[in-house]
């Protein structure tokens, strides 16, 4: 699955939370699993042994859920929304990231892999149907919580995108 429904998925289950700051963390906790891809930065040899293992396991987990909790003003709350989404990009990196693509949860202590036998490909129409339904329940979010997922980036632009898609829809004037 690619990062932005990594990160829309990941920003949905934060919902529940107060604070702007605790909805950045758990959805930074559902990207962090990427982390690994960082390895890209040393070629691709180095990129197709690590990507799937650094950072897509437990010791990422607990280091995410972690840094997480400890930056968070609704530690408990945050703490498990972290570790669901961390889990969830897991989950969905099992399913749609393509055929030969398995999870190494257990590394550095066990080089167990993880594979489903019906992986799809990362270019699947599973993963577009996912996305798209991802992107329409964001978009929702600015009907009931009057915020998108563009809160991430700036609260003014969220604003903006807020209001603009609660006019259009409710017919909401400024």
């Amino acid at each position: 699955m690619n990062p932005i429904v990594h990160a829309e998925l990941s920003w949905l289950l934060a919902q529940g939370l107060r604070e702007r700051r605790d909805r950045v963390l758990v959805t930074l906790a559902g990207l962090a699993p990427d982390l690994d891809g960082l390895s890209l930065l040393g070629g691709v040899d180095l990129y197709g042994k690590y990507h799937h293992v650094l950072f897509h396991g437990y010791v990422g987990a607990l280091v995410v859920v972690g840094v997480c909790t400890a930056l968070a003003r609704q530690r408990l709350a945050v703490a498990l929304l972290a570790a669901l989404a961390f889990h969830l990009h897991l989950a969905c990196d099992l399913v749609g990231s393509g055929p030969g693509w398995p999870i190494h949860y257990f590394w550095p202590t066990s080089p167990h892999e993880w594979f489903w036998s019906g992986q799809w490909n990362l270019a699947s129409w599973q993963n577009s149907v996912i996305g798209m339904a991802a992107t329409f329940a964001c978009l929702a979010c600015a009907l009931r919580w009057r915020r998108t997922p563009v809160e991430l980036v700036s609260v003014r632009w969220d604003a903006e995108v807020t209001r603009a898609l609660r006019a259009r829809v409710l017919g909401e004037t400024s």
